[in-house]
């Protein structure tokens, strides 16, 4: 933090990010308020999704062509024009789909060129730590931009929603005027879609990559999972009110926070797959307790408590994942990797969803609570034991060498 340059990028990302939970908290209120269907909200979380997918080719080949600071600053710029429809919005519900769609795409323009950049400014020694500190920065939105949402939408509507979304991007656009970073070493001559393509070459012919993958879409699988299964599980098993949702859903980013601060001193001593591997692993752990917990007590404190201890393991895991990712292929490909591995993401996300949307009437909540917990489960001993398996492998080699 002491970068000037990582400074700004992480306070650009931390405004972005809250504006993105607050327009995340308010379409679906505005939306179920006005049709009373949870299909319609749900299908409003979808809409945030596709994007991700849709646009992947687009969003790695720019991360990876053009001036990553300046991509990141139109994103800030144009996610504010993309939002002032809803300044008009009044009972045409379908344009706050729109705004949903237009801001998922933006989006997913500056996951790619933001997390190719940290690779950029801080370099491989570092990237871990510096992924550790904007993940406490993605808590802190996640806290700061739920709570503003929700509360700016009670005052005065969508309309103040809107300013308070303004606001914060335009502090990131801001922060992101002053001059840092270069223009990728490549001329992009080439069709976007033929030097997409040639990224995900280099996936093919990484064995890494193919078990990063692999957990990784196990992981966005179990997490879709949970975003179906976590309000049922509040209102049904557990009796609490609607508050109690937000409560229980915002409480584990202050275990994330700090978390995100510790990986920078975990950083320096377990390799980015590990942590993956044993984050994602006790994630699962914690969330089979937190499930089956019911059978002993119902006590909100309880889950309270288990819900901020869950932030830590997740942001280890997710900041072990990411870490992998950017220093797997060379810097003028990070951006096309990062963003195929955000469209996976998204896409895993979306079959979790209807997969969990599908077996509440059929398979019934207790199954899917554990099968959600088991996917996490598997995904970090999957990472674990291949990369055990490698070490095994590689010792006789380096006796030979001796």
């Amino acid at each position: 933090m002491r970068d000037a340059r990582f400074a700004r990028l992480w306070l650009a990302s931390f405004c972005s990010e809250t504006g993105e939970w607050m327009l995340q908290i308010a379409l679906p209120i505005l939306v179920y308020q006005a049709t009373g269907s949870a299909t319609s909200t749900a299908a409003m979380m979808i809409v945030g999704l596709v994007p991700a997918v849709l646009l992947s080719p687009v969003a790695g080949v720019l991360a990876d062509r053009v001036h990553r600071r300046r991509l990141l600053l139109l994103v800030c710029v144009g996610q504010a024009l993309v939002a002032t429809p809803l300044l008009a919005m009044g009972d045409t519900i379908w344009l706050g789909y729109v705004v949903m769609a237009g801001q998922a795409g933006l989006a997913a323009l500056f996951e790619p060129a933001r997390n190719a950049l940290v690779v950029e400014l801080v370099g491989p020694d570092r990237i871990t730590a510096a992924n550790g500190l904007l993940g406490s920065g993605t808590n802190v939105s996640r806290l700061v931009g739920a709570w503003l949402g929700g509360l700016l939408f009670a005052l005065g509507g969508i309309g103040w929603v809107f300013a308070g979304y303004a606001a914060v991007l335009l502090a990131a656009a801001l922060a992101l005027l002053a001059r840092f970073g270069t223009r990728p070493a490549r001329a992009g001559t080439r069709p976007a879609l033929r030097e997409w393509l040639d990224g995900l070459a280099l996936i093919r012919h990484d064995r890494r990559l193919w078990v990063t993958g692999t957990a990784m879409m196990a992981m966005a699988v179990s997490q879709g999972m949970f975003l179906v299964l976590f309000v049922p599980f509040v209102l049904d098993v557990l009796g609490v009110g609607a508050d109690g949702v937000g409560l229980l859903r915002g409480v584990q980013a202050i275990g994330g926070l700090a978390a995100g601060v510790g990986v920078a001193v975990l950083a320096r001593r377990v390799a980015p797959a590990s942590m993956y591997g044993w984050g994602a692993l006790t994630f699962g752990v914690l969330s089979a307790l937190t499930w089956n917990g019911p059978h002993v007590t119902t006590a909100l404190g309880v889950y309270i408590g288990l819900f901020i201890v869950q932030g830590v393991p997740g942001v280890v895991a997710s900041t072990g994942l990411l870490s992998t990712l950017q220093t797997a292929v060379p810097a003028a490909a990070t951006g096309r990797l990062l963003s195929t591995a955000f469209a996976a993401i998204a896409l895993g996300t979306a079959a979790g969803m209807l997969v969990a949307g599908a077996g509440v009437d059929t398979v019934g909540l207790p199954a899917l609570f554990d099968v959600q917990a088991a996917l996490y489960v598997l995904s970090g001993v999957f990472v674990l034991a291949t990369r055990r398996a490698s070490a095994r492998a590689d010792t006789p080699h380096a006796a030979v060498a001796q």
